[in-house]
């Protein structure tokens, strides 16, 4: 039987331990780390992941900012909101919520946000930091993964490594991560030839593609650990059969729910694996925390703690 890796309870312990660093923040340095969110628009999933960001901000007790510009802001306006929280002193971290408006130069804004208080660790700055192994803050989701697979005592040193998907957001710093952990590291994209046979030579597969159900079975190597990194909302009826189409129970959510969220990795294909992440229940839980992490991080320094 595969081990599940739980990503709340791993959450839990990683905000549990944040807890005593906020209080220092207070007693020390005579305030609270602060995070800034930026939700330009409407979009309802945007919209779920800043109120669950904002809640665990409460919860530590964060100083929580949210600014929402309207979907028709132009570039020129989003980096002056952006230089407002640069200058804030009561801001340690910044996040601007993905995806922007079309209309917008997401590059210049990402860009524009000091690297002092990059929460999500995308400014070019922090990035050349992770390739050269300084520390800076990390990118969320692999960082995320990264402390699940340490706190589930899972060996990196020395194993083969492969990550399906390369881009900046979790691909790349995935691999980067791993790399520097001792894993002998694969990255594998949309080009690459026979994906499943690359695949099925790791000892830890870690998809994140965004596409539902994309890894099967001979995809994993018998006691491979798979971390699936995707979360993919399915509302087709035919699309959910497809995939569970053997579990009555899934099914009958589906039509209770009339959509179910699936993974990268196909849900009934992992039995052959060690271990892996559920979806939803694993990596997912862990991108929050390791924001919360970030930040607390980033006051410190700016706190001299």
């Amino acid at each position: 039987m595969a081990l599940i890796l739980d990503g709340k309870r791993v959450r839990d312990d990683i905000l549990n331990e944040l807890k005593p660093r906020v209080s220092r923040c207070f007693t020390v340095g005579g305030r609270a780390p602060g995070l800034a969110v930026v939700l330009v628009g409407n979009d309802p999933a945007s919209e779920i992941y800043v109120r669950n960001k904002v809640k665990a901000c409460e919860e530590l007790g964060f100083h929580s900012v949210k600014v929402a510009p309207p979907d028709t802001v132009s570039t020129q306006d989003l980096l002056g909101v952006v230089g407002q929280l640069n200058r804030d002193p009561k801001v340690d971290g910044i996040l601007v919520q993905m995806p922007l408006p079309k209309q917008v130069d997401a590059r210049r804004i990402l860009d524009s946000i000091s690297p002092e208080k990059d929460a999500d660790g995308f400014h070019p700055i922090n990035v050349g930091r992770l390739v050269a192994n300084l520390p800076a803050p990390r990118a969320c989701t692999p960082a995320g993964v990264m402390e699940l697979l340490r706190r589930s005592n899972v060996s990196i040193e020395g194993k083969r490594a492969v990550v399906i998907g390369r881009s900046d957001i979790v691909g790349k710093p995935m691999a980067l991560l791993l790399l520097h952990a001792n894993a002998t590291v694969t990255v594998c994209h949309s080009k690459t030839p026979d994906l499943a046979a690359v695949s099925r030579e790791a000892d830890i597969l870690v998809a994140a593609i965004g596409r539902p159900a994309f890894v099967r079975k001979d995809f994993i190597k018998p006691g491979a650990v798979v971390v699936d990194v995707g979360i993919n909302r399915v509302a087709e009826r035919n699309e959910a059969m497809r995939i569970f189409f053997t579990d009555e129970a899934k099914m009958e959510e589906f039509d209770r729910k009339h959509s179910l969220l699936v993974g990268d990795v196909h849900p009934l294909e992992v039995g052959e694996a060690s271990a892996y992440t559920p979806v939803p229940g694993g990596v997912g839980p862990l991108t929050i925390a390791m924001l919360m992490a970030n930040t607390v991080a980033l006051a410190e320094a700016r706190l001299g703690l």
